[in-house]
This record gives structure tokens, sequence and C-alpha cells, in this order.
């Protein structure tokens, strides 16, 4: 009578991760073959006189030998491996050495939860879209092998499994995988990892790749990296496959180039020259150098202290209500729907029907005139500029008269009149948060898109810009 293997993968460690047909194939097993730690979860389906074969740890090839020389004596023989067979499992040994042994045996390969999986559904939902899987173990595989997998998932922008992620005599490797991903990913990516997936030791946790220690894993730990578009959401990791930007069903469509606009960012973010920035200052500047593709910007785009902070903060408890531009073409650029998502109103004044009568009677310009007015309806708006500086200078002079207490104040009049003097006239103001794009340069579109990096602080810590769109 001739015998057969079955290779079977039992999960990461729990009863209710093995799957029934695997169950029922241990159950009917002359002999289970495998490392005697995973024979506890597989004890209770044994029927009676079934051999638990150890062959130790490190010694698979004498285990797959041991379960060769029982299927050729008639026996039906289970070769189990935690979490999927196939997967750093025993599977490919079995058939290597099937064909190496010339042997006829029937093979049969049950599959298994494999332990990167059981970590992601504990995780949340980091592994919707394209990922890998990649052992830091040099055992079998030389290190430069290795290590250009690396670089190939870190630029390829796959969601990246680890396994065998550290040891006490492999103590460098995992560092030398952080530091090539973040070569080639943002630090705020989602990082999370399992240890004891399934198991009574479990234990989960969430950061980010910036702020991940590899000190605080061992072999008994799976790690899985996102991607670009991986964001943190109530503790749990997601990777979005892209449905919120198919077409509805009147045909429009949602979030349109928000996955150009994160590879912009995390370019960007990757060019400056310095990488110490405050998270506010570094979410207005990538906001800016994106809208002009001007790296000048780092050297002349100011914030007082937690300015973008400061002013998010009155937009969350719903002291800000307002936004006010000198121009339309600025007030036209801030996002439609982060002001309808956060309840507050754009408004320039400049095309009001008092604006010409009031600009004609006190001998001033237009856009001053819209200022003044503003700053009688809403005093205590987010004011920003991106074209007249004769609009700044009003308001400067309506905040020393104790008629204006802005919010905050983005001054980025651009031009050659009065531009810079404009600019050094706000700063003073130390109690007011202000954001300025220092000398000659500035524009509606650069008022705007810091305008749009305020309402949409509370996804700088991601890294996620976009959402808006």
């Amino acid at each position: 009578m001739k015998g057969r293997i079955i290779v079977a993968g039992i999960g990461p460690g729990s009863s209710e991760d093995i799957t029934p047909a695997v169950v029922e194939a241990v159950g009917k097993a002359d002999a289970v073959v495998g490392y005697k730690y995973y024979f506890q979860f597989v004890q209770p389906y044994l029927q009676a006189g079934c051999a638990c074969i150890d062959t130790g740890m490190k010694h698979e090839r004498e285990r797959a030998e041991q379960a060769f020389q029982l299927a050729e004596e008639g026996k039906t023989v289970v070769v189990i491996s935690s979490g999927d067979a196939g997967i750093y499992g025993m599977s490919p040994l079995i058939y290597e050495m099937c064909r190496q042994r010339g042997s006829d045996i029937g093979i049969e390969v049950l599959p298994g939860i494999s332990a990167f999986q059981k970590a992601a559904s504990l995780l949340g939902a980091p592994i919707g879209h394209d990922l890998c899987l990649i052992s830091l173990s040099d055992l079998m595989t030389p290190w430069e092998v290795i290590e250009r997998r690396i670089k190939a998932a870190a630029v390829g922008d796959f969601v990246t499994a680890v396994y065998n992620p550290r040891s006490h005599e492999r103590y460098w490797q995992l560092y030398r995988l952080q530091e090539l991903f973040l070569a080639h990913r943002s630090e705020h990516t989602p990082v999370g990892y399992v240890r004891q997936a399934g198991r009574e030791q479990q234990q989960i946790e969430v950061t980010t790749l910036g702020d991940f220690n590899p000190e605080e894993v061992d072999m008994f730990t799976v790690i899985i990296i996102g991607n670009s578009q991986s964001y943190i959401d109530q503790g749990r990791i997601i990777t979005p496959r892209g449905y919120y930007r198919q077409p509805s069903i009147d045909g429009a469509q949602h979030k349109i180039g928000q996955d150009i606009m994160i590879a912009s960012f995390r370019t960007i973010e990757k060019e400056l020259r310095r990488q110490d920035y405050s998270l506010g200052h570094k979410w207005a500047l990538l906001h800016a150098i994106h809208t002009t593709a001007d790296f000048d910007m780092e050297r002349i785009l100011y914030s007082d202290e937690h300015a973008v902070e400061d002013i998010y903060n009155k937009v969350e408890t719903h002291q800000l209500t307002t936004i006010v531009t000198d121009v339309t073409m600025a007030a036209s650029g801030i996002r439609k729907g982060a002001l309808q998502r956060l309840g507050i109103e754009a408004k320039c004044y400049l095309n009001d029907s008092r604006v010409a009568a009031m600009a004609q009677t006190e001998g001033i310009t237009r856009t001053q005139a819209g200022i003044r007015l503003a700053v009688e309806e809403h005093p205590d708006a987010l004011f920003a500029f991106g074209n007249a500086p004769t609009a700044l200078m009003e308001l400067c002079e309506l905040i020393r008269k104790g008629k204006a207490h802005p919010a905050g104040v983005i001054a980025a009049p651009v031009g050659f009149v009065h531009v810079c003097e404009s600019k050094h006239m706000v700063k003073p103001f130390r109690e007011i948060p202000k954001i300025i794009v220092e000398g000659r340069k500035g524009g509606s579109n650069l008022a705007a898109t810091l305008c749009n990096a305020i309402l949409t602080f509370d996804d700088a810590q991601q890294l996620q810009p976009g959402r808006d769109l």
C-alpha cells in the first residue's frame, strides 16, 4: 500500500485559524511530522495511535526525509508548518526532495492562514493593495540579494510584510531595512507589527517608519510597512484600494489627482535641504513648493512658531468661520470641499458695490476699501493676501487702531512697489499667527494654497494631501 504526504499550514497559532481541511487531514493521519512547538496546536484533532515526530529546530531536511520514509511504508503523513506551508514553509522542500529521490509518493498541499494575513487583520486593513513578503533571514539567501529585494519593494511602493526580522545574532539587518525604506518613503509611512499573532502572548503596535524602533521586535514578530497611500485611523492601518476615486452614479470623479499630489509631496519632502522643520511649517512649505515648483520657498517662507497649528485650532473650535482675501483669484483657489467640510466661508469684497464708492471718496485703492469693509464685518477673520500690498498695509493700520483682531494673516502679495515693506509691517504683531512669503515673491495661488494647508492640517502627520480635491 502506497502512502502519501500532506503538507499542511496550521495557521499562526490559534485553533480558530486552522482550516477545516487541515483539521480533517490531521485527524486521519498515521503520523504528524513537524517542529515540536507546533504539536500543541493539532493535538486535540489527532486520532489514537498517531505518532508525533519532531526533528528539532533548523532540521527541515531531516523532517522531510522522515516524512518520505513513513509514506514509503504506506502511511498517511501530515507535515505541518506554521502559517501557510508554502510561505517560508515545508512545501517547496517536500517537492524538491520528491524530485531528488525520484519518488512517486502522492503529495498534497493544504493552505493555511499566513502570519502576515493574521497580523494584517489585527492591524486593520494594511494589505489592501499590491504587496510583497521579505524574509530577513540570510541563512540560505545572501544578504546582498535580500538588500536588492528591499530596495525594489521600497522603490516600487509595495506594502511590505517582513518575516524573520531580528534575532540575537542578526541585530543589524532590520536597521538597514528601515534605512533603505526611509530613503524612498516618507517618515510618516504607517508601520504595524504583531508579536505572537493569534497566540496568548499576542502584542500589537502601530507606529510610523520614522518612529519605528527595531529593538522592540524579535523572531516571533511580523512587521507590515504601508505604501504611500496607507494611513492610520483610530489606531488602525488602512491601505485604500481606490474605490473612493471611482466614478459615482452621476459620472463625477472623486479625488482625481490625489495620488499624484501625494507622490509629489513625497518627492518634495525628500528634496528639502532640511528635515527638522516643525510639522505645521513643513506642511505649509510643501504646499507652497507644490504650487510653485520653486524650492526657493524653503528660504523665503516664514511662519511664526506654531502658526499653522494655532490657526487650525481656531478652525477646529469654530472660532474661525471666515477667510477674507484681497482679490477674487485667491478666494477661488481655496478648496470648496474643505470650506464646506469645515463650515467656513471665503469672501472677497473687491466686487462689493460699496467698494468703488468708498475708494473714490477716500482716495484709496479698491483692495484697501475692501479690507476696510471686511474688518467692519469680520474683524476676527483669517486674512490672506496674494496680490495687493496696499490691502495688507491697510490691515496693519486697522490692527494698530484696535479695529481688527485677525485669527491669522497670510502675507503673500507679489510685485515691486511696497511689497517688501508691507510684509515687514505685519511682522511686529507677535500675538497674531502669521505666514509670510518674504521678499517680492508671492501671488494669489500661494495665498490660496497656504489657506488650504491650514484647512487640511489634520492630514499633515500622514502626509496625505488632496482630500478635498
